[in-house]
């Protein structure tokens, strides 16, 4: 499947001062900060560059959807294969100088840097349409906010750059959460004004309305602001943009990508499996791919594989509910599944590593959504599926806890109903044996079942955890090593404290 890759470039890196002469020396020949941005095409090229770093190994591509499923209780380790700084993120003993929390803080910060380049030069900019400007700095708006939400969100309150740096003496101190929040809320309110409601198929993948507006309602689900959060997700019900589409194995397959359920993805595109592992996505040589399933699949590493958890959360017949959720089915590989476009039949020898406990039945288990593996039986299963940052079925069911926590409960069940009702899931509606919906935290346990079959492997539970834990809204811990001032947040790395002149120790996160 062909599909258009935004154009990037590589940004200069950080100029830094120094009173050497020699290392004063600047090539003439060379890209700077101020010579580069003269026209719209500059313009765009560098508000690729940050797409690029979110699609980056580093980020969207790897780590950063390795970061949220180990950070949730919907996986399991798929083995002795799953690297030691993975399995340590997993099961909570994870130290100031993990691998992956430095990957993500590193990685969100540099794409914070490209997105202050652009809005620092992207005023000055001359032969471009303010429409084209205000599209283009909304965009880098919106990459900036959402890093900030992630770092916030990851490890709390963390220095907040408004401007790109050009000194090792810009370095800063820790601003609280609320005020990393409140940012990204003002970031996403400027950028709304200016970011186009939909793009032509050559600019897929660009942020839309749609997706400042989502982006902000997590935001404020965050800070527990429901009314503020409900107001953002009705402009996108409201749009009239968006539905939910028949095929659940859409949301997450090749030939469903953009479909009028996605409101935001990251592309990716095959490119015969040189996958870039150490590379920023610069550049127009190599078509980036994903990993995820290399990572997940049950026929390649399946280095983390489902939860008996998310696994048995299942409505099933055998647990005694009406019907099985068909979800079930398009979400996970089990044997004597057919895959390879149904010319092949997956067996347990095909598969390495551990095995899943599910209804009191022993077998393997392996994740399905983002698997190459429904039509291609490679050993190599990297792939060019997009990676589904943002999609309407969430936005109902975020609309649907607004509305409960507001008192408009008759309102979240018909929201639920309606994903309930996807033509290929077609589940009873609520109320039903197991989920009785008759007061406000009955629609609470609901909404919390629905979430988790529905977005399963999707990179939101983690977050959903942190804010329900926040906001007091969890009957139980979900985190079976879970330590109460430690492991709400990711700690600072070790290494970042050490090389920043504005932070030291007492600037690491409890219980690290």
């Amino acid at each position: 499947m062909k599909k258009i890759i935004l154009s990037t470039i590589c940004l200069v890196g950080l100029a830094i001062s120094c009173n050497d002469d020699v290392l004063n020396k600047v090539n003439p020949n060379g890209v700077t900060f101020d010579t580069f941005f003269n026209n719209e095409a500059e313009l765009t090229a560098g508000v690729n560059s940050i797409y690029a770093l979110v699609q980056s190994n580093s980020l969207v591509s790897r780590e950063w959807f390795f970061t949220h499923d180990l950070r949730s209780d919907e996986m399991a380790s798929g083995g002795g294969q799953l690297e030691t700084p993975r399995n340590q993120l997993l099961i909570g003993v994870h130290d100031t100088g993990n691998g992956l929390v430095a990957n993500i803080w590193r990685g969100w910060y540099r794409t914070i840097h490209r997105a202050n380049v652009v809005l620092e030069k992207g005023p000055s900019v001359k032969n471009i349409s303010d429409a084209a400007r205000n599209r283009l700095l909304g965009e880098a708006r919106f990459l900036r906010a959402w890093g900030y939400y992630e770092l916030a969100t990851f490890f709390g309150g963390v220095p907040l750059y408004k401007e790109f740096v050009k000194s090792v003496e810009g370095s800063l101190k820790r601003s609280t959460q609320k005020e990393v929040y409140d940012f990204a809320i003002a970031d996403l309110k400027a950028a709304e004004a200016g970011l186009a409601a939909t793009y032509d198929a050559r600019n897929q993948g660009r942020a839309t309305k749609a997706a400042a507006q989502t982006l902000l309602a997590r935001i404020y689900l965050q800070l527990g602001d429901y009314a503020s959060a409900r107001t953002e997700l009705l402009k996108v019900v409201n749009s009239g943009l968006y539905k939910l589409v028949d095929n659940y194995t859409d949301l997450t397959n090749e030939e469903g990508e953009f479909n009028a359920e996605s409101i935001f993805e990251v592309v990716y595109a095959p490119s015969g499996g040189a996958y870039n592992w150490g590379g920023d996505s610069d550049g127009t040589a190599v078509q980036e791919e994903t990993v995820r399933s290399q990572e997940y699949a049950a026929i390649a590493w399946r280095n983390v594989i489902p939860s008996n958890k998310i696994l048995n959360e299942y409505e099933m017949v055998a647990k005694g509910d009406a019907k099985d959720d068909p979800r079930y089915a398009d979400s996970y590989w089990t044997e004597g599944d057919k895959f390879n476009n149904g010319t092949k039949t997956l067996t347990g020898d095909m598969v390495q590593g551990n095995a899943s406990v599910v209804n009191g039945k022993t077998q393997k288990v392996s994740w399905r959504k983002y698997s190459l593996m429904y039509k291609s039986d490679a050993a190599n299963q990297q792939s060019g599926i997009n990676m589904r940052i943002m999609r309407y079925a969430d936005v109902l069911l975020m609309l649907a806890e607004c509305e409960n926590e507001l008192g408009n409960s008759a309102e979240a069940i018909k929201l639920m109903n309606q994903v309930r009702a996807r033509k290929s899931v077609d589940m009873p509606p609520f109320p039903t044996a197991k989920f009785p919906v008759s007061n406000k935290d009955q629609v609470f346990d609901a909404i919390v079942h629905e979430r988790m079959v529905e977005l399963a492997g999707e990179q939101v539970r983690n977050f959903d955890i942190i804010r329900w834990r926040k906001n007091k809204k969890l009957k139980t811990e979900p985190l079976s090593y879970f330590q109460a001032n430690k492991h709400e947040l990711l700690p600072i790395p070790q290494a970042e404290i050490d090389n920043s002149p504005a932070l030291d120790q007492k600037d690491q996160n409890p219980g690290y």
